[in-house]
């Protein structure tokens, strides 16, 4: 399809937010630490949205009241005050990340604003307790380069992070929020629409982030970057995708949404094809109960064993069409379930074009079309719940359909880790921003900026000549290494540490990578713990062979001490003497072979001690002393 992005219209914009490691969080002195124990406090919440200043209620915002979601907030004193709690006004705009989002402007080539105006962004899914969420533009009209294509960055801004999402209660009545990631500072890119492909959106992101991990002041870790992807085709509609976490899925999930834009785009055409409209749709739900009294489907005999019902609609023209697939594993039928769930709170639905399945007979939907009028060019949607919950869910279905013959409807939908992309919620509007009457405006002052440019953090291009003529890494690895998160921990373990250079970027790059595939949460273990380890090898307290499995133990338990980690995995080293002792049983155990090959069996007597020994003794210190004996009982 690569070959056809020009002729689809292909536009992708790119927004990047990277929490940043300052002192404290943006408008409190809080520390921006997350917490695992027990809350020390707890309180309930329901927000509402309001009208702007021109009567308007944003989209997004009704949507999201319109769930009736109760929010249980918690929280503990470290990690959040009355500031989260929204019982106490924000305090003045925190310094370091202002200039730290400068530093990151400035390397752009983006302009300073005259004046930092916090605004406020309405948010009512209950991650902040205000109801709103505060921004502001710190600098404009910036670009980088990709290649030789300039990337216009319309803006780098500074706004809070929302509160952290740990569970639901009440079949999702009550979502709870931990307030500890509330108000961490974040810093937002966007770029302008002019990315036309989704290998380049990568390239940027690449270059971006690499960007933001050269001011030395990003936080690193699963949930502290987070990519949100603009992607319309010209007969297609404007799609926001949130939450894009893995830089490698970026082109993945931006393939998938063009694939599914393309389809339904075809979809609708065919259906168009049938004359049908707005029109064709009725908002008959019908009670069916009755055809499923003596179902074995499991789900809808639970749901009726709690005096719930199934209820039925008809979709004019749809058979088949729920069937078809817009995207790998995700079919039309699926973009219908989603809406259900949202607007219905329903487990789910069923619907012709999937039957028979689910111990669902032919003959139960015999019947089911008999009820609800339907031909055989019709599909049928179900659910099995209470009546509020179904009519709620069925007429998001009618909703949806419509829209399958309208074509691309605009939306949010949020990213899935196999690249597919699900319904969010509807796109924002234009009544979503409004100015903070809390905080004045600050000014940025000149000399300041003067400051930061003259001591803007080195270019990747320079850090790569260096990586190779310094620490004589070859040109692949200081490439990987200056786009890893790792740059900077590299030197400061090379300047601490006798390990070699190389051992120290493959260990960053490429086996901190193929863990991670492994499923080894790297992002639990610190960058000190990680120096630990290295300085553990260059004192001889462990072997290069034992650094995944000590690197494997920090990430799973939450000692900080290497010899702890050394005595749970044995990995204890020998001393001298034992070493010693070790290469004279087996030069004895092997007396026959020494006697026959002399100084070649070298090869043998160093494989036999080193089964023994792997991971508790240098094997450039065993090889000198088993030489050293080997010669000796040769002179």
């Amino acid at each position: 399809m690569s070959n056809d992005y020009s002729k689809l219209g292909l536009k992708i914009g790119l927004e990047i937010h990277q929490q940043l490691n300052t002192a404290c969080k943006l408008f409190c002195e809080c520390k921006p630490l997350l917490f695992k124990d027990d809350p020390e406090l707890v309180f309930l919440r329901r927000l509402r949205p309001t009208q702007s200043e021109l009567g308007q209620v944003d989209p997004a915002a009704f949507f999201e009241f319109q769930k009736g979601i109760i929010m249980r907030y918690e929280s503990n004193e470290v990690s959040s005050c009355l500031v989260e709690m929204d019982e106490e006004p924000p305090h003045s705009l925190n310094n370091e990340a202002v200039e730290t989002v400068l530093t990151a402007a400035l390397m752009m080539n983006a302009k300073p604003v005259d004046e930092i105006h916090i605004m406020r962004k309405t948010v009512i899914d209950g991650s902040n307790t205000t109801g709103f969420q505060r921004t502001c533009v710190i600098a404009m009209d910036g670009w980088i380069k990709i290649g030789e294509k300039k990337v216009p960055i319309q803006h780098a801004s500074l706004e809070e992070d929302a509160a952290r999402k740990t569970g639901a209660e009440k079949n999702g009545e009550i979502i709870r929020y931990r307030l500890d990631r509330l108000g961490i500072p974040l810093i937002e890119i966007a770029t302008a629409p002019v990315i036309y492909s989704p290998k380049e959106a990568q390239d940027v992101a690449l270059v971006l982030g690499r960007i933001l991990r050269d001011t030395g002041k990003v936080m690193r870790g699963l949930g502290t970057i987070r990519q949100d992807l603009n992607i319309s085709l010209s007969k297609g509609a404007l799609i926001e995708i949130k939450g894009v976490q893995e830089l490698e899925l970026i082109s993945l999930v931006l393939e998938y949404e063009i694939k599914r834009q393309v389809n339904l785009i075809k979809i609708s055409n065919e259906l168009k094809k049938q004359n049908l409209s707005e029109d064709s749709f009725e908002r008959n739900f019908i009670d069916v109960t009755n055809v499923f009294s003596k179902t074995k489907c499991k789900v809808i005999r639970k749901a009726m064993q709690k005096k719930k019902r199934v209820y039925a609609v008809k979709l004019q023209g749809f058979a088949g069409f729920l069937k078809r697939e817009l995207m790998p594993n995700f079919r039309l039928g699926l973009e219908l379930a989603d809406r259900a769930r949202y607007w219905g709170r329903v487990g789910g639905i069923f619907h012709t074009d999937e039957i028979p399945a689910y111990d669902i007979t032919k003959q139960e939907i015999l019947l089911l079309r008999e009820r609800v009028k339907a031909a055989d060019q019709d599909a049928v949607v179900f659910v099995a719940d209470s009546y509020e919950n179904s009519e709620a869910a069925l007429d998001a279905v009618v909703d949806r359909s419509i829209e399958v013959i309208i074509g691309v409807p605009a939306e949010t939908r949020k990213a899935v880790m196999n690249g597919t992309s699900r319904y969010m919620r509807p796109r924002p509007g234009a009544a979503r921003m409004y100015p903070e009457t809390d905080i004045p405006p600050l000014l940025i002052r000149e000399e300041i900026v003067k400051k930061i440019k003259s001591n803007l953090p080195e270019p990747a291009e320079k850090k790569i000549e260096r990586l190779i003529k310094k620490y004589r890494l070859n040109k692949k690895l200081a490439n990987q290494l200056v786009n890893s998160e790792y740059y900077l921990l590299f030197k400061s373990i090379c300047k601490k540490s006798q390990v070699n250079p190389t051992t120290v970027a493959v260990f960053l790059t490429e086996t901190l990578k193929a863990l991670k595939r492994e499923g080894v949460k790297v992002e639990q273990v610190p960058y000190d713990q990680v120096m630990e380890i290295f300085m553990g090898l260059s004192k001889g307290k462990l072997t290069k062979e034992a650094i995944s499995d000590v690197f494997v133990w920090f990430s799973k338990n939450d000692s900080k001490k290497l010899s702890v980690v050394l005595d749970s995995l044995g990995l204890k080293m020998y001393s001298i003497d034992e070493i010693n002792s070790i290469v004279d049983r087996v030069i004895a155990e092997n007396k026959k072979t020494f006697k026959m090959y002399n100084q070649k069996s070298f090869g043998l007597l160093m494989g036999t001690v080193m089964r023994e020994v792997r991971g508790k003794a240098d094997p450039a210190l065993v090889s000198k002393i088993l030489k050293k004996k080997i010669a000796h009982l040769m002179s």
